[in-house]
């Protein structure tokens, strides 16, 4: 069975993958010898790159990438998005593709955006680890070699932090900000989400789903997922051609995706348990509106023209429609045939093979 990368084109042999124990440890409450599995290390490599009208970069782009890579010795391929430009970007790649056949090109009709051509780049990436980086040659890849040797330390995903940061205040301010709030939020202990240097191992990238423009909260999705993330301080240019293609908007765009990941990640299988607190919590308020304003009636106090009638009626609908509406999104989740845990590894002995070695103990 061919493995992951095996197809990537390369002009030099790549190292033999290696599987190996890492050797026995004491369990603290048997003392019994256990396993521990190291992951394979990283035997190819795919490099993602989303392009929008960055033509001045591209020559210079590939050529140290080119560099940068070559101390790996691994085979390797670059895999260019091309996410609508409509400065003679894609002539650029279209050269670059004639003159290396490592080289893939993906080309929108229009712009979709980052996180879409990620999620293309993913698709296509065939090496073991899967590099993403910017175009506008802010990132380095130089860098490249020290996330690889991250990923065969154990690492799932390796995410680069950008520092010093050289960009104008306008966007390292508001990008300050942006990182507080989501590591706060999420657990996540990363100083800078939105970096484009990052790597991961292959299970990631095809694991993790994403759309609209939660490309800033992979590191988010994966760690829920149980993959294990880290942070490495990484080299950081100032833009030397162009303009930023993203807006000020972007971070109000990106609250609401913080919502939605937090959401998925913590409440995609149990939905009733985040609208039924709103719901109970209503209800059990407009209960306790009207059972006093009852109470008061009983009393011989008219209740007719009071506000807080209203309110408490309007408060019991409410907290019966969220819960109503969390019991359809139970009966919506329990239809999905996507698994909501995720596997490292199966390690298991052949029935067959099992029976064949215990006959044979008992014959000796």
């Amino acid at each position: 069975m061919p493995q992951p990368g095996a197809n990537l084109p390369t002009t030099e042999s790549a190292p033999e993958a290696v599987a190996i124990l890492d050797g026995a440890v004491r369990s603290a409450d048997k003392g019994q010898p256990q396993l521990q599995l190291a992951d394979e290390n990283i035997n190819s490599l795919s490099i993602v790159i989303p392009v929008l009208n960055e033509v001045e970069s591209i020559p210079e782009l590939y050529r140290e990438i080119v560099a940068g890579v070559a101390p790996l010795n691994l085979p390797w391929e670059l895999i260019f998005i091309d996410d609508g430009s409509t400065d003679g970007t894609g002539t650029e790649l279209r050269r670059l593709f004639q003159r290396d056949s490592r080289v893939r090109i993906i080309e929108f009709r229009r712009n979709f955006g980052k996180s879409a051509a990620l999620a293309a780049g993913f698709q296509m990436a065939a090496g073991d680890a899967v590099v993403t980086m910017d175009a506008d040659l802010q990132d380095l890849p130089a860098e490249i070699p020290g996330l690889i040797d991250q990923l065969n330390a154990g690492a799932d995903l390796v995410s680069g932090w950008k520092y010093p940061r050289h960009d104008p205040i306008s966007k390292t301010l508001p990008s300050s900000i942006f990182n507080s709030v989501v590591r706060r939020f999420s657990g996540v202990a990363l100083h800078d989400f939105n970096c484009g240097l990052k790597a991961y191992r292959r299970d990631v990238v095809k694991e993790i789903k994403i759309y609209g423009e939660l490309h800033r909260y992979i590191p988010v999705l994966a760690h829920f997922r149980g993959f294990r993330v880290v942070e490495i301080k990484v080299s950081h240019r100032a833009r030397r051609y162009g303009r930023s293609k993203f807006g000020s908007a972007r971070f109000a765009r990106g609250f609401f995706d913080l919502l939605t990941v937090l959401f998925l990640a913590q409440y995609t299988r149990r939905p009733l348990h985040f609208f039924g607190w709103f719901g109970i919590t209503a209800l059990m308020l407009g209960f306790i509106i009207n059972a006093y304003l009852a109470t008061i009636w009983f009393l011989g106090h008219h209740i007719g023209t009071r506000p807080l009638l209203t309110l408490g009626v309007l408060l019991m609908i409410m907290g019966a429609q969220f819960v109503v509406f969390g019991l359809l999104a139970e009966m919506i989740a329990s239809s999905k045939t996507e698994n909501d845990y995720s596997v490292r590894r199966t390690l298991a002995h052949s029935p067959l093979e099992s029976e064949n070695h215990h006959a044979t103990l008992l014959d000796d």
